[in-house]
């Protein structure tokens, strides 16, 4: 008979390192760094352009030693070898995970099904050159033959935050004629406002939905089809305005989309992953193909670390590893994400899909409930704003709140001194949060400041700063589009080394579906002009009411 398979917290591994925890509750870093005059240097490592300082924490060798063990002992390296090599990966669905195919810049083949799918990902990208040249060079106009001014891409959650994210983090390489918009909120204030400054004689509409179904992008497609049909188009016209990227063909066809004007996206591509395909198309528009693969570039150089690299040296596993110390040892529940670099702002954004989508989960990828703290909340923003808002609550709140923070050593728009501030406060930050203030420091230092001896008493405790927070310092030259897809697909690569260790399938998101199934039954009950039938609990047949009460002219 099969031994029965061990619960990841019943490993040795992990009881080890929850020995290893309990070792450490006395260790500051302060301390560490102080024993230890070359620390920065044996936990500082570089890939892809990339380079990671992670002396800032709670750590020594043995930690990283038993992280390491425990990685092994989960399979990590043979894992991260069957997402590459296309095996099924994704076991809800029975589908791989090949995002790494759409940056595959090598003359390996990828099999999915016994067939070679880069001949399909290299014609696509080479219709999108053809694409973004027509659109950049004029060849490709609107129906009164005016060159196209803007391009609004419509979609929501991958279709969106990753293209969004890509064009403004390159904002420096945009094309000087073409203006992205972006749409995805069924909040109708979100369309209006882009169609309000935008001319239809001028603009390309990219409807990007794997499933062409996805209630947010499909209203706002209507919305965005009507308004250019009662602004000078015609039906004829459509062919020229309106592109689709789906891998429903049809659904887009029988929409009105012209079948030229479709490009496809594949079931072994997620949409939080999918930013590589033809859905990177408006970024493509705004930066120009050749910038794009570079940005394709600079991930399958990552891609190539993380699968080649030892877990040692390796970027994405090693900030996998230490979110599992601190998520599972420690009790920290969120992530921060801080970009000292205004380009890369939407970054928070995109990773809180990325990771929270990914490794939101509470069964293993067999269906077993888990009784272990899984994916983080992601939060964070722009790095020197935070520092005047919720960075307080990093330095003396009682949550921890491990952080990394992200930074380039020169910047696109050198203006006075503003990037040697703007370093200074990124590296003051996390020297604050490791090595803290002490009451005896603050009491010095109030002292210093001529304060009698009641209000030093009084101040004192307030002023103390516990440190010992961990963060993560990512430093790269400049935001480049290489460097742009070696970031990214680092966190690709990070969130799925964590949920191998958890034994999750960071691949699907049926949690997202249960609220479109409920929402399709409330729509029904909001707009019917019937009495107010069925029944849910009472909060929701309240708020119905409510509703209904307020549109009954509508009906």
């Amino acid at each position: 008979m099969a031994e029965a398979r061990k619960r990841l917290t019943e490993l040795e591994e992990w009881q080890a390192l929850r020995k290893h925890q309990g070792e450490m509750q006395s260790v500051h870093m302060r301390e560490l760094f102080a024993l230890d005059r070359d620390r920065f240097r044996r936990y500082f490592t570089e890939a892809a352009g990339l380079s990671l300082d992670y002396s800032k924490n709670l750590i020594t060798d043995d930690t990283l030693a038993l992280l390491m063990a425990l990685a092994r002992r989960c399979q990590l390296p043979e894992r991260i070898e069957a997402l590459f090599q296309g095996d099924t990966v994704n076991l809800s669905e029975q589908r791989p995970a090949l995002h790494v195919a759409l940056r595959n810049l090598s003359d390996e083949a990828i099999q999915v099904d016994g067939q070679d799918i880069m001949p399909e990902v290299r014609g696509t990208l080479a219709r999108m050159e053809e694409f973004v040249w027509r659109i950049r060079s004029t060849q490709w106009r609107g129906f009164s033959n005016k060159p196209f001014t803007d391009v609004v891409s419509i979609g929501i959650g991958g279709s969106f935050l990753g293209p969004k994210l890509v064009s403004a983090a390159l904002k420096p390489y945009w094309h000087g004629h073409l203006n992205c918009h972006y749409v995805a909120n069924i909040d109708g204030s979100h369309i209006t406002e882009v169609l309000r400054y935008i001319n239809p004689e001028t603009t390309l509409f990219l409807i990007q939905s794997k499933s062409f179904r996805t209630q947010e992008t499909l209203e706002n497609t209507k919305v965005a089809r009507e308004w250019f049909l009662h602004n000078g188009g015609r039906e004829e016209h459509i062919s020229k305005h309106f592109v689709a990227v789906t891998a429903k063909p049809e659904a887009a066809i029988d929409f009105g989309i012209a079948e030229e004007n479709i490009f496809p996206m594949w079931d072994w591509v997620g949409g939080r992953y999918s930013l590589w395909s033809a859905i990177g198309l408006p970024t493509a528009l705004t930066i120009g193909m050749e910038n794009f693969r570079s940005l394709l570039s600079g991930a399958h150089t990552m891609d190539q670390h993380f699968r080649t690299a030892p877990l040692e040296r390796n970027l994405p596993v090693i900030q996998a590893l230490l979110g599992i110390w601190y998520g599972n040892f420690w009790g920290a529940d969120a992530h921060a994400i801080l970009p000292y670099d205004h380009y890369l702002r939407g970054l928070p954004a995109h990773l809180q899909q990325l990771d929270m989508e990914s490794n939101g989960k509470c069964v293993t990828q067999h269906g077993d409930p888990v009784d272990y703290d899984t994916g983080p909340i992601i939060w964070g923003g722009a790095g020197a704003n935070g520092q005047h808002a919720y960075h307080q609550l990093l330095h003396q709140g009682t949550r921890l709140s491990p952080a990394d923070f992200i930074i380039p050593l020169q910047t696109h728009n050198p203006v006075a001194s503003h990037h040697a501030i703007l370093f200074a406060n990124c590296l003051s930050q996390t020297q604050a949060l490791m090595q803290g203030k002490t009451e005896a420091e603050a009491r010095t230092e109030l002292e210093q400041q001529g304060l009698p001896p009641e209000e030093v008493d009084r101040l004192a405790r307030h002023k103390v700063i516990p440190g010992n927070k961990p963060t993560n310092t990512l430093l790269f030259e400049r935001a480049t589009p290489r460097i742009v897809g070696a970031l990214i697909a680092l966190y690709e690569h990070k969130t799925y080394a964590q949920g191998v260790i958890w034994d999750l399938d960071s691949f699907d998101q049926w949690g997202v579906e249960l609220g479109k199934q409920l929402g399709a039954d409330i729509l029904q009950r909001l707009q019917s002009p019937s009495p107010l039938s069925g029944s849910s609990d009472s909060s929701t047949d309240g708020l119905i009411a409510l509703f209904r009460s307020r549109h009954h002219h509508e009906r």
